[in-house]
């Protein structure tokens, strides 16, 4: 009887260590699974305000091209006069000036990199802006998934805590690992699986 006993003691014990090893296994699980929705979080924070940023900029690029259309419009207008035999010399002298002055403002509309708002680099801030969108907005799948799995590979430890199942821990391992991997590639893009879009 108190072989018996002792054996089962023995067999608590080794049960106990398990289920505590299994415990801080869920703890390390728990908290890759906040690093991970911390991540997710974030690449939808920044997809958003890249794309607002974006619109700002093309909103404002259209602004200016517009205006810029206007003065060549004004600019065309202004030569037709000037082709005209019934055009006076002080005129015909305001008119070329009002034009050199309408064509350098196209020329700084077209580029200015003084204050980095001529429509080229507004373009270019328009594509850099859709591009850090593009990348934030593709990371945040892996977000995802990786919090499914996390979440799936904690649930099948709590099981394998109350069944004493072994096979249990080996698949909650095995999809902690997924979800793991999918959390550092959704902050690297090491990969990109053709089946997350």
């Amino acid at each position: 009887m108190a072989s018996e006993d002792s054996l089962k003691d023995a067999g608590n014990g080794s049960a106990r260590s398990r289920d505590r090893w299994i415990g801080v296994y869920i703890g390390a699980l728990a908290v890759a699974l906040a690093i991970c929705a911390m991540g997710g979080a974030n690449a939808a924070k920044e997809a958003n305000h890249s794309n607002i940023e974006a619109t700002n900029v093309w909103g404002f690029f259209q602004a200016k091209n517009m205006r810029r259309h206007v003065l060549r419009l004004q600019v065309d207008e202004l030569e037709l006069q000037l082709a005209s035999d019934t055009v006076t010399q002080p005129l015909r002298a305001a008119i070329e000036t009002k034009i050199a002055a309408y064509q350098a403002l196209d020329k700084q509309l077209t580029s200015d990199p003084e204050s980095n708002e001529g429509l080229d680099e507004l373009f270019h801030r328009g594509k850099a802006l859709e591009d850090a969108r593009d990348i934030a907005a593709s990371r945040d799948p892996y977000f995802d998934w990786g919090e499914a799995l996390l979440q799936i590979a904690i649930v099948l430890a709590g099981v394998a805590i109350i069944s004493s199942g072994t096979m249990l821990i080996v698949l909650s391992t095995l999809v902690g690992a997924a979800g793991l991997a999918m959390t550092v590639n959704g902050f690297f893009l090491l990969v990109q699986l053709p089946f997350i879009a």
